[in-house]
């Protein structure tokens, strides 16, 4: 067996199985308080539970909360290796609606603008990163929709590793841990997570993008509630007396450093992100989050929001503002990075298919930086997609074929012909 014979059987198989996935519509919402939070994510984890099982894997489970957990045992003589696990998740992402996907496919990327639509274009300008996928086959959106790519293209690449490798029992393994979750892109995907029912002594997240990226350092994060409390009086009277709400939450975010917002930032630098204000003079709310992957400088900056809170406070001589600051996760490095052989496995088979790694830090988060401190390391592989959340996502089927190259080499144990 070599790498190009891995490629060429799971392309047209791994283009069907995208495509079919990315038709149902599996968006999370963050106001729910069901689990999974919308009943329609049931929809692709039943069909991933039916189509493990017609594949022959022979453990196999959808789980009251939404989790397809399946297990294929170890070949006979490797019961003795580590468990490996593979994770992605069924949901995308509620910034963008993902009902009705119409893709498109680009057979050998010129490097011309695509048109997603009558109103937009996918251009290399705009997007510089495309210049390196020049001849891939690209999918992308008709521009009404997101692709579904975060994380179907994960999806459908667990799934062509795991029909690859049950049609080639000649390839030696341990025991393969597979799962696919709800509601990551709202923060909650591992929120019932059963670490021990998964089995895995070690997992990979494949829900990446840029070919070759294994990422196992990413933000520690926190989200804050800015809830201000003023005093409405007419404006003409209202010296002395009016206390206006939304004013307190601008002095608050005025006081933040101004370049340390996304817009702002790159790499390992942290941020402050204002995601919602509004209100009006008798009462504010402010919703933000705050990110770096350093720990010392993430608890400063969740100190100085509340110094800056409390000082305002002080000025206004009563409690206008309260703030409530909730930790959400934290980088993943410090329980990843000692298990530097499964690392170092990673980088072998992406170079036995071809791909050069990129170590990277994620500048966001993953189940896996959740997992990671529930017990089960977890870094984050690569899927071929880009631009996620949005009407100019798309992806490569070269480097999604590449990724099951990847995940093959990951799980077996030695090369073998044929």
């Amino acid at each position: 067996m070599n790498s190009p014979s891995i490629a060429s059987s799971v392309r047209e198989a791994l283009l069907s199985r995208f495509l079919r996935y990315v038709q149902i519509d599996t968006e999370s919402d963050p106001t729910s308080t069901t689990y999974p939070s919308t009943e329609k994510q049931l929809d692709l984890l039943r069909l991933l539970r039916d189509e493990l099982i017609e594949l022959g894997v022979p453990e196999v489970h959808l789980l009251e909360k939404g989790y397809v957990m399946a297990q294929i045992p170890a070949t006979s003589g490797y019961e003795d290796r580590p468990a490996l696990g593979l994770i992605a998740h069924a949901d995308t992402s509620p910034d963008f609606t993902g009902r009705g996907v119409r893709p498109q496919i680009i057979e050998d990327y010129d490097g011309s603008p695509i048109a997603l639509g009558d109103t937009a274009e996918l251009t290399a300008r705009e997007f510089p990163e495309l210049m390196e996928l020049l001849g891939h086959t690209l999918i992308t959106t008709d521009g009404s929709t997101l692709l579904g790519a975060d994380d179907k293209a994960g999806v459908a690449e667990i799934m062509e590793t795991v029909r690859y490798i049950l049609a080639h029992p000649e390839l030696p393994h341990g025991k393969i841990c597979i799962g696919f979750t709800p509601d990551e892109e709202i923060g909650k995907g591992v929120d019932f997570f059963d670490v021990k029912a998964f089995g895995a002594d070690f997992a990979f997240t494949v829900d990446g993008s840029r070919e070759g990226e294994l990422e196992y350092e990413n933000f520690n994060a926190a989200s804050a509630r800015v809830v201000a409390h003023g005093r409405s009086i007419h404006p003409g009277s209202a010296k002395g007396k009016m206390i206006n709400a939304l004013e307190a939450i601008y002095l608050l975010h005025a006081a933040l450093p101004h370049y340390a917002r996304p817009e702002f930032t790159e790499g390992y630098e942290g941020f402050y992100h204002l995601m919602h204000f509004s209100g009006g003079v008798e009462y504010a709310e402010a919703e933000y989050i705050i990110r770096d992957h350093d720990r010392a400088l993430f608890e400063e900056k969740k100190e100085l929001m509340a110094q800056v809170a409390a000082e305002i406070n002080v000025a206004y001589k009563r409690p206008v503002i309260e703030l409530t600051i909730e930790d959400t996760y934290y980088n993943m490095y410090d329980q990843v990075a000692p298990h530097e052989e499964y690392l170092e496995r990673a980088r072998a088979a992406m170079l036995r298919a071809g791909v050069t790694p990129r170590t990277s830090p994620i500048r966001g988060g993953t189940d896996g930086a959740r997992l990671s401190y529930m017990g089960l390391p977890c870094p984050n592989l690569f899927t071929g997609g880009a631009n996620f959340h949005g009407k100019y996502e798309y992806a490569s089927l070269d480097t999604m074929c590449r990724s099951v190259e990847t995940l093959v080499y990951l799980l077996t144990e030695a090369p073998t012909a044929g």
